[in-house]
């Protein structure tokens, strides 16, 4: 394992701080792991520390593992990310506002250029992934469809459920659930066994925290944060023991840092035995013509930098990263051979602002 002290130190000061309660966090370089570091608590009331195979709700790390799901299904021919959704599943066919009704691709979803979002406040009856539901997955993708687009698709961009949208046409096209096709062209292949749907106990499962005053708070079920962006985050921690629950595309799975490290490793090699070389190549590419934030545009698996300098990011141009809300953040480097992702406990400190910054920077000094 490499010496990374600056990266030692970051993770130290803030679990130091009490500001971030667990984390395990794993590097790779050239394809091989080269770091892997817990630390904290699991479980800060029972004193239950981390550990590298503590298993983490994944939130939005869930996202690019249901892009690379539909990726696998179009080198095999079965279906096709140009063609508009309502081929594969016609009743999804959100309008604008004033009633006309746009083409919606897959290209669109994969993008988060649909004009879907997630403020479908609404109707209370639709969940982003985070929160408890008893509702099936084209149950609550009819309901969004009945919802007015946002904006024309392919004209702006916009975080939003688009991912759930695409994980109902992957269900619907290889049959089954969700959880069926990504197990068989994902987690399967690259042996990810803790990267799943639902769970069935708790053991190894790391109690979820949210940023509080003095300390971070334990969650409750629902819990409602105040998040970064000034709003409110629901969560309901118990969601991922609901085998009824939709299985959301966006955030319903649940992961470990070796799994999720395994699956970055193959985006940045080449893609096997998941994609296509090529597939791989261009998942990892800028899909936008423009720019949705400073510096960054998006590709098919998160966010891509265009300029690390407008940015604020220590990597190359062309990297690849995204994160969780629980508490999460990953990367894909093709220039450097980096990729690097930290999951955490601790909503909103361990995924947003100054410590993944803090920890990006570290990773970078000691590597590059």
């Amino acid at each position: 394992m490499a010496n990374m002290q600056a990266t030692d130190s970051t993770i130290d000061e803030a679990i130091a701080s009490g500001k971030l309660v667990g984390t395990v966090v794993m590097v790779a370089k050239d394809g091989e792991t080269i770091y892997a570091r817990k630390a904290g608590l699991a479980d800060r009331e029972a004193q239950k520390p981390v550990e590298l195979d503590t298993v983490f709700r994944a939130a939005s790390l869930t996202k690019p593992i249901v892009a690379a799901t539909i990726l696998a299904m179009a080198d095999h021919g079965l279906l096709r990310i140009d063609e508009p959704v309502r081929r594969y599943l016609p009743y999804f066919r959100p309008r604008m506002a004033d009633g006309t009704e746009p083409v919606i691709t897959l290209h669109h979803l994969l993008t988060h250029t649909a004009g879907l979002t997630y403020d479908y406040s609404r109707d209370p009856r639709i969940s982003g992934g985070l929160t408890n539901s008893d509702m099936a997955l084209d149950e609550v993708l009819r309901l969004i469809a009945e919802q007015p687009l946002a904006y024309p698709p392919g004209t702006s961009w916009q975080y939003s459920v688009a991912i759930d949208v695409l994980g109902g046409v992957v269900a619907a096209v290889n049959g089954g659930q969700l959880s069926d096709a990504v197990a068989h062209y994902v987690t399967g292949p690259l042996a990810m066994p803790d990267t799943v749907f639902s769970l069935s106990e708790s053991s190894r499962l790391a109690t979820p925290y949210a940023d509080g005053e003095d300390e971070p708070a334990r969650m409750r079920d629902p819990h409602a944060a105040n998040n970064p962006w000034g709003g409110v985050t629901s969560f309901s921690p118990s969601r991922i023991f609901n085998s009824t629950a939709f299985q959301s595309g966006g955030a319903g799975m649940a992961t470990t840092a070796a799994d999720f490290l395994r699956f970055l490793e193959a985006m940045l090699h080449g893609g096997g035995p998941v994609l296509a070389p090529a597939t791989a190549a261009n998942a990892l590419r800028n899909q936008m013509g423009y720019e949705r934030e400073p510096g960054q545009a998006f590709s098919f698996l998160g966010s891509y930098t265009v300029d690390p300098e407008k940015a604020g990011h220590p990597w190359a141009a062309g990297t690849n990263n995204w994160g969780g809300i629980y508490g999460h953040v990953w990367s894909i480097d093709p220039t450097n051979r980096i990729s690097m992702v930290s999951l955490s406990n601790t909503a909103f400190y361990g995924g947003e602002l100054d410590y993944p910054r803090a920890l990006r920077r570290a990773v970078y000094t000691d590597l590059v």
